[in-house]
Parts: structure tokens; sequence; C-alpha cells
């Protein structure tokens, strides 16, 4: 077995740990953190050296996107329109192809796409983890333990739910701060209507809030959506549909989303 296949070798027999995508990810996006600090850093020969290659990055830079300006080329066709007829499928070879228009038309496509991903807030404010738990001690002796926490912000729980025994319960989540149903705003049909929550898909703050059901600004929610009547292009009625939290429910006292169409 050579010597350099060792690592190959070891991810066929054992795989590779559950997060190491994210491990691959953060380290790529720290690496323009590093070249920032070491452009900064580095003096005499190697900032000399550092800042020549530096200048031939860029250099090849420049060029790829002089080539990319330059790929508006037309195809070779006759300059002058011929006299002879020519059949139905070759009609289109004559006519000049632009490469910019294809490929403006792919970014076309591209925003259309994202756009059904886009939520109406894009960012929000982060909540830090003292703001979202409360310390629970518990037992009778002089050392309680602190390891219980209670939620202080507006959660949803299934309604098979079932609370784990006092004894092992880890997070608390109280009775008057859950909701099962919010005030969801349909852009399309400018209507606001009251429905059941079926589940929490996407916290921004922490994916533990996810799991716990937690239910802040820019939640995304799934709301069941069979009262409004909406159909897909099979005919088929929608059943479940998706929905971002637009207001802090632990304010205002109700859950109140936008549905993403």
């Amino acid at each position: 077995m050579p010597q350099n296949d060792y690592i190959d070798r070891h991810t066929k027999l054992y795989g590779k740990r559950l997060d190491h995508d994210e491990r691959v990810r953060k380290r790529t996006a720290r690496e323009a953190h590093k070249v920032a600090k070491d452009s900064q850093n580095f003096t005499g020969l190697r900032a000399k050296l550092y800042q020549k290659k530096r200048h031939h990055e860029k250099i090849q830079m420049k060029k790829q996107i002089r080539q990319k300006e330059e790929s508006n080329v037309k195809s070779a066709g006759p300059s002058e329109p011929s006299s002879t007829p020519l059949p139905q499928y070759l009609l289109d070879r004559s006519q000049p192809t632009n490469a910019k228009a294809l490929s403006s038309a792919i970014k076309n496509k591209r925003k259309e796409s994202a756009a059904k991903f886009s939520v109406p807030l894009p960012k929000v404010k982060g909540i830090s983890e003292e703001e979202m738990f409360k310390v629970v001690k518990t037992g009778k002796k002089t050392a309680k333990k602190g390891w219980k926490r209670m939620i202080t912000k507006p959660t949803f729980v299934g309604p098979d739910f079932t609370r784990r025994p006092v004894k092992y319960e880890r997070f608390i989540r109280p009775m008057g701060l859950r909701y099962k149903k919010a005030h969801v705003t349909n852009p399309e049909l400018k209507v606001t209507v009251q429905l059941p929550i079926i589940s929490v898909k996407k916290n921004p703050q922490n994916p533990m809030y996810t799991q716990l059901g937690v239910l802040t600004k820019g939640t995304v929610i799934e709301v069941n959506v069979s009262e409004l009547g909406m159909v897909t292009a099979g005919g088929k009625v929608v059943w479940g549909r998706y929905a971002q939290v637009t207001n802090n429910c632990e304010m205002d006292g109700c859950v109140n989303a936008v549905l993403l169409v």
C-alpha cells in the first residue's frame, strides 16, 4: 500500500466525523482572515515575496475577468442574408447567437430560484443564552443542583408531547408560554388567518432552539394551510406551508407570521 493513501483508507474503513463538512467549511472561511493577517504582519524579505505572489494572483484574476467580459462572441454566420431558402431546422444557425445573453438568462433563472427561498426577515438580532434560559436550582441539600434550565421564550410542542420525569427533565418549557396557533398573513391573498402550527422548522438563533421548538423573531415554522383552500398544479390540496415569525411573541402574547410563497 502506498504511504500517501492512509487517509483515504482510514476514511473508507471508518468513515468521517459527523461534523467533518462543517469543520471544512469553517476552515475554508477562516483562510481569508489568515491571508489578511499575514499580509499585515510580514516584514522584510518575506513581505516582498508575499506581495509578489499576491501581485501575480491579482494579474491572473484580472485576466480571467477580461476573458469573461470578452465572451460576448457571436457565431460565424453570413454578414448578408443569402438568397437561397433554408430549411426550418437551419434558420436558427444563420442568426448570430449572443453568449452574453445566454449567460444573463442563466443568471436570471438562478435569481428566480433563489427568490423562492427568500424570507421577509433575512437578518435577526441574536439572543444570548442568559436571556433565553433561567437557571433552576433543585434539591433539598444545601448545595442545590443547577443543571436545570427554564426557557423564558414562547415555545411550541407537538400534540403528543409528554414531559420527562421531573427528576430527569433538563429543559423546562412553561405551559403559559406554549403556543399552538399563529396569525399567518398571506401576501398574495392579502388576508390574515389563524392557523395551527405543525412544527418549528428552523430557528436562526441556534440549532438547539430548533429542537426545543423556541419561537423567536425570524423563526421559520410550518403551518396547516388546508383551511385556505390552496391547491397545487396537479389539483391536490396543499396541507403544510412554511411561514416566518415577524414579531416578538413574548411581548405581544401571540405569534404573527408571514407565509413564504
